[in-house]
């Protein structure tokens, strides 16, 4: 099962990805006066895209520099998402096509699942006596933090996603606040479909998530 993203640009022509059964993605970009093709191996790339202006780059392990670069949120935020969810799924080899919809095992829950898949049910984060162990030993990072604030003020509807960004500003004020800390993982929880939208942007974010769920 093949996947295609197609994205236009006025004047400058197009870029399609599909990602083939065999592995890899296959590139197509057309401007006015040359066209370009050329297949990248899944397995040479990094499954945590870095934003750069106004391309999301997935870059290679082995060569340490992007290879793939998507224009951001076209044609679409929500075919966008849906690509790159799938991308990500592929490149780890989690692909749907091969996981049963039924299947509820603890190892197709790991928290990598979090930056993958817009449509899945939002994870609970418990916040147990080693969570909040882990927070008081690791400080936040305030600068680091406000990088993602940026990043999800500049490409997301900051209205849809508010009490997130509030709780990313007191935690930014406070990065020693453990009840900062957990105001964050709440409003992260609730945000449902939005979170991998969130993820894409939110770098550091997804490291303070995954720390927290050791």
């Amino acid at each position: 099962m093949t996947m295609k993203l197609v994205q236009k640009r006025f004047l400058k022509g197009t870029r399609e990805f599909e990602i083939t059964d065999d592995d890899a993605v296959y590139v197509r970009i057309k401007g006015p006066l040359k066209e370009e093709k050329l297949t990248v191996s899944l397995s040479m790339l990094n499954p945590d895209p870095v934003v750069n202006g106004s391309e999301l780059e997935f870059y290679s392990d082995y060569k340490g520099r992007p290879v793939l670069s998507l224009l951001l949120n076209k044609p679409n935020a929500v075919e966008f998402n849906t690509f790159i969810d799938a991308l990500k799924k592929k490149i780890i080899g989690e692909d749907d096509t091969s996981a049963s919809a039924d299947d509820d095992s603890p190892d197709t829950k790991r928290p990598e699942a979090l930056t993958r898949n817009v449509h899945e049910e939002p994870p609970v984060f418990d916040a147990s006596a080693d969570t909040r162990e882990a927070m008081s030993v690791q400080p936040v990072n305030a600068e680091r933090l406000g990088d993602d604030i940026t990043m999800l003020k500049t490409y997301l509807d900051e209205e849809d996603i508010k009490p997130l960004i509030d709780s990313l500003e007191t935690l930014k004020a406070e990065p020693h606040n453990e009840a900062a800390y957990q105001k964050v993982l709440d409003a992260f929880n609730v945000l449902g479909i939005e979170q991998g939208a969130v993820l894409t942007y939110a770098s550091y974010l997804k490291i303070l998530l995954t720390n927290s769920i050791r």
